[in-house]
C-alpha cells in the first residue's frame, strides 16, 4: 500500500431484526467506498441448503455433521450483494418464510457458527479499502478488533412496522411477536449470542429516518478514520 493511503477500516454493525441494519450498512458502505457483508444472509444460505438437502433442522447433530458441505460465496458489493450456494444464486429463496423460521435453530449450532465465522473473518481480512459487516455477533465474536462497533436498536413496535412494510401484507401483531421470539432465541443461545459489545456505540433508530441513521454512522466512521 502506498504511503499516505487510508488504512482499511472495519466497521461492525450489530442489532436485532428490523432496526435498519441492512439498509444502513449498505448505504454507509456505498457512500464511503467500502465492501459490505450481510452475515445474516450467510446463515440463511446454510439454512436454505439444509432444508433443500433434507437435513432435519430440529436435530443439532445432523446440522453439525453437514455444516462443512455447502460452498457459500458472498459478494461484497453494497449495491448488489450476491450470495451463492454451490454455484446457485440464493439471494431470493433465502428470504422465504421456510428459511426464516428455521435460521435461528441452524445458527445456534456451534459447528455452523465456527464455519461461517471463519468465512466472515476471511472476507473482512481481504477487504482492501475496508468493510462494513452487519450481523448479530460481529463486534463481540467475529471481529472483536473492529475499528468501529455500532449496535442499532429500536422499539419492538417500530421494528415490526418496518418488517411488515418489507413483508407486504404481513400482520403487525404477528410480525412483532415473531421478532420478539427471534430476539429471545438469538440472545439466549450459548454460542455467540446477539449482544452489544462493551465498546460499541448504541444508536436507537426508533425515531430516526434511514437517512439520519446513515448520516450518523458515516460521521462515526469518518471520525474514526481521522483519528488514526
Amino acid at each position: 500500500m502506498e504511503n499516505g493511503a487510508a488504512k482499511p477500516v472495519i466497521v461492525a454493525i450489530d442489532g436485532p431484526s428490523g432496526t435498519g441494519k441492512s439498509s444502513t450498512s449498505k448505504a454507509v458502505a456505498a457512500q464511503l467506498g467500502l465492501s459490505y457483508l450481510d452475515t445474516g444472509a450467510q446463515y440463511r444460505a446454510i439454512t436454505w441448503w439444509m432444508v433443500n438437502n433434507g437435513i432435519d433442522t430440529a436435530d443439532p447433530s445432523a446440522i453439525a455433521a453437514a455444516a462443512a458441505k455447502p460452498e457459500i460465496l458472498s459478494g461484497t458489493d453494497p449495491t448488489e450483494p450476491a450470495i451463492t450456494v454451490d454455484g446457485v444464486d440464493v439471494s431470493g429463496p433465502i428470504r422465504e418464510q421456510d428459511v426464516t423460521s428455521k435460521v435461528s435453530a441452524v445458527s445456534a449450532v456451534p459447528e455452523v457458527r465456527a464455519r461461517i465465522t471463519e468465512l466472515q473473518r476471511a472476507i473482512a481480512a481481504s477487504a482492501v479499502t475496508g468493510i462494513v459487516v452487519e450481523g448479530r455477533d460481529i463486534g463481540t465474536t467475529v471481529l472483536p478488533d473492529a475499528d468501529l462497533k455500532i449496535f442499532l436498536t429500536a422499539s419492538p413496535e417500530a421494528r415490526a412496522a418496518r418488517r411488515s412494510g418489507e413483508l407486504k401484507g404481513a400482520d403487525l401483531h404477528t410480525t412483532r411477536e415473531a421478532l420478539i421470539k427471534r430476539d429471545a432465541a438469538d440472545s439466549s443461545r450459548k454460542t455467540s449470542p446477539l449482544a452489544k459489545a462493551d465498546d460499541a456505540v448504541e444508536v436507537d433508530t426508533t425515531d430516526l429516518t434511514l437517512q439520519q441513521v446513515v448520516e450518523c454512522v458515516v460521521t462515526l466512521v469518518e471520525e474514526k478514520r481521522a483519528g488514526k
